[in-house]
């Protein structure tokens, strides 16, 4: 498949959403609400939970799967009060030492009147900023679509992680191809362009695990296996993030960001030899 037809594996109903992560993986889930400021996003689900007898926070940007669902959670695109939700429950998964899960799938952060009004941008800059000093373990995971400052901004992790047909990319190819070709219609050439899939960003090491999906989500069978083999690697990687110093933890993930567009200076990008140790599913 070329990149946009990816792209469009992402958006098929069906898919397993957060939730669904959430509800397999974790153990006694309890959700938290509100940002402590103004309201409530149903499109961050969030809480603590257990990965295998260890406490962990899990945060999950959800879609929805029937129409009214979707309607409710906004199509998973996240207002400033669902940053600063999840900004919250990072905030006290550092305080009680709780490593942090995430699972990213939107295209891209609420864009309406409402949230300009109430502070996007800042939301999303909070996230980046206080992310790349959390005191506590975090991995991301690319579940399907990861557009622009919506997607980046619970995605400065110590890991990301990233299904075979999820995506990961600063503008959505219809966007670019709106502002580049002034034609919506070219973003299958945009998406070429973009370098966005889980296997041109682990080539260039922003990526740490390419993670081969199920063919048929909606298979109990093959979708239980899949989602059994990713919580243990959670929890294989989340045990040896932990057992690390927490000063070289943040200059790991400091540095992980820094050298991100170094290859273009060098004149070649090699992949990470880290990928190639623990990567799940990896071919």
């Amino acid at each position: 498949m070329n990149a946009y037809e990816k792209i469009k594996c992402t958006r098929k109903a069906g898919r397993a959403t957060a939730k669904d992560y959430i509800d397999s993986i974790f153990d006694s889930f309890i959700e938290f609400h509100g940002d402590r400021r103004l309201g409530d996003d149903p499109a961050i689900v969030g809480g603590v939970a257990f990965l295998d007898k260890t406490p962990v926070t899990v945060i999950g940007i959800e879609k929805g799967h029937e129409l009214n669902e979707r309607i409710r959670r906004n199509f998973g695109c996240v207002s400033p009060e669902g940053y600063r939700k999840a900004l919250r429950l990072m905030k006290e998964a550092e305080k009680f030492g709780r490593p942090v899960v995430c699972f990213v799938d939107t295209q891209g952060a609420s864009c309406g009147k409402g949230a300009e009004e109430h502070g996007a941008g800042q939301a999303i800059a909070d996230n980046l900023y206080e992310m790349m000093t959390l005191r506590t373990p975090v991995i991301t995971v690319m579940v399907g679509e990861g557009s622009s400052g919506g997607a980046l901004a619970l995605a400065v992790a110590d890991e990301i992680w990233m299904l075979e047909n999820a995506y990961f990319t600063v503008v959505s190819p219809e966007a670019c191809a709106s502002i580049l070709y002034k034609d919506s219609s070219r973003a299958d050439e945009a998406a070429e362009h973009l370098k966005l899939s889980a296997q041109d960003l682990t080539e260039i090491d922003i990526v740490e695990n390419l993670i081969k999906e199920p063919q048929d989500f909606t298979d109990e069978k093959e979708c239980s296996a899949f989602m059994d083999s990713m919580k243990k690697q959670l929890v294989k990687r989340l045990k040896k993030l932990s057992a690390e110093n927490t000063e070289q933890l943040l200059e790991n993930r400091y540095e992980k960001y820094r050298k991100i567009g170094r290859c273009a200076e060098e004149g070649a990008c090699r992949a990470s030899s880290k990928t190639k140790k623990h990567g799940l599913f990896r071919r």
